[in-house]
């Protein structure tokens, strides 16, 4: 069931985008009275599922949903209808358009998948507000990735400024360090003082390799999630739903239990555990491995009192809205820098990866927020200048506005034959990293 919910979710997103996107090329092609043969949501080869003619355009749904077309008179596409190309121009085709009006075509739909990104978040910062978590409220700190330990930053430790602003929510630390480029924090340590800490300008590549993303959340107690059977966890009495709060009469958090552990390791230590409401303690030895065969997550945050939504104006969800879709936009150019590493290149994700970004349940509100980050992420890989994506041909109308000289017919064919053999072998790829995660539980 949790599969079909993501699943409906994702067929219905994409299909709103594509529809849209390619209505932005049409529209463009329209205006400059140039012919639109098909208009297509997913790809049909050999049959479509529906189909009908309207004027000069067959409008249609085909059966293969990695993602639509419009097929456009005159044009070197995704059709490669070399028949149409071999004949004399004709007037309403592409190639007989001067190539300031073709451009226009070809960007159509990256502005609108752009603005109807910009569009959403405006609508869903009016309708819902915006969640706000302003650090320097928390009583227990921040859950904090053990990587920063060495920096003197801890589990437990708040975060409350960072580059000399205050944080108000938990992705102005997150987006801050691993994409912004900021580096200078203002710390309140668990007893009390405050540090201001400058991070080394490759943090960012040193928390990605180190998996921290997050590198902080809120701060929540371990929930233990399943037991061994047969092991240290089973023999000392521990449960699935157990409730850890301390660890040798010291409060502990999430982030807390695995460092405690390798400390331990080979000793014996007393677990105080939340069970059905009652407090116990379990005496448990550690393996010299550090393990005692249980795992653990987060059920919930401790403070999730501290969570405000700011409501806003219309005229105010306008602006919040625009930079909401603009630093979207900034920080997922600025995550393409990881695809140079080695955990990036196997973090590389497909449908599987796009699909795992809705939730479990249906909820409107953050339907609506990925579908706004997928439609930025559409419009911002779409002018990639990769030949068969629009930024492809935007390249060769570049080189033509600039010389003026048209590129060869038969460099735009290679060109397409190129950019198809790129784009499907990165579909291969980012979606058999999914399958081998799906199967392996990762690399």
């Amino acid at each position: 069931m949790v599969f079909l919910i993501k699943a409906c979710q994702l067929l219905l997103s994409l299909s709103i985008l594509v529809i849209l996107h390619e209505f932005g090329h049409y529209i463009a092609a329209r205006l400059f009275k140039i012919r639109v043969e098909k208009f297509y949501l997913f790809f049909n080869p050999w049959f479509s599922i529906l189909k009908k003619k309207i004027g000069n355009t067959e409008w249609g749904i085909g059966w293969l949903p990695l993602g639509g077309y419009v097929k456009i008179s005159g044009m070197i596409d995704e059709s490669m209808d070399k028949e149409q190309m071999s004949k004399p121009p004709q007037p309403w085709e592409f190639r007989s358009k001067p190539a300031w009006q073709r451009l226009i075509v070809m960007i159509g739909g990256v502005v609108v998948n752009l603005i109807l990104g910009i569009l959403i978040y405006i609508f869903v910062v009016f309708s819902w507000g915006e969640e706000q978590v302003q650090t320097k409220n928390l009583n227990h700190g921040l859950n904090i990735h053990q990587s920063l330990a060495k920096y003197n930053i801890n589990n437990g430790d708040n975060i409350i400024a960072i580059n000399n602003k205050e944080v108000k929510h938990i992705n102005d630390i997150n987006n801050g360090l691993l994409l912004r480029n900021y580096r200078e924090l203002r710390v309140k340590h668990k007893n009390g003082t405050v540090e201001s800490i400058t991070l080394p300008d490759n943090i960012d590549y040193e928390l990605f390799e180190a998996g921290a993303f997050p590198v902080v959340t809120l701060q929540s107690y371990a929930i233990v999630q399943s037991v061994n059977p047969g092991s240290i966890a089973e023999n000392a009495g521990f449960v699935k739903g157990d409730e850890i709060r301390k660890i040798k009469q010291e409060t502990v958090y999430y982030g807390d239990i695995q460092p405690i552990l390798r400390e331990n390791a080979g000793k014996t230590i007393t677990v105080d555990i939340i069970r059905d409401g009652q407090e116990m303690t379990i005496n448990t030895p550690v393996g010299s491995d550090s393990l005692i065969g249980f795992s653990y997550n987060i059920e919930s945050f401790i403070e999730k009192d501290k969570i405000q939504t700011v409501y806003y104006s219309f005229l105010g969800s306008i602006g919040r809205g625009m930079n909401r879709g603009l630093n979207t936009l900034g920080d997922y150019v600025a995550q393409l820098k990881f695809l140079f590493t080695k955990k990036g290149a196997t973090s590389l994700g497909g449908f599987g990866a796009i699909g795992n970004l809705f939730p479990a349940q249906w909820d409107w509100q953050k339907f609506w927020l990925n579908t706004a980050l997928i439609s930025i992420i559409l419009a911002f890989m779409n002018i990639l200048p990769i030949p068969a994506l629009d930024g492809g041909h935007v390249v060769f109308l570049l080189y033509e506005i600039i010389t003026g000289k048209e590129a060869p017919q038969k460099i735009l064919e290679y060109a397409q034959y190129v950019g198809f053999f790129i784009l499907i072998s990165l579909l291969i790829y980012a979606n058999g990293n999914d399958l081998y995660r799906a199967i392996f539980g990762g690399f």
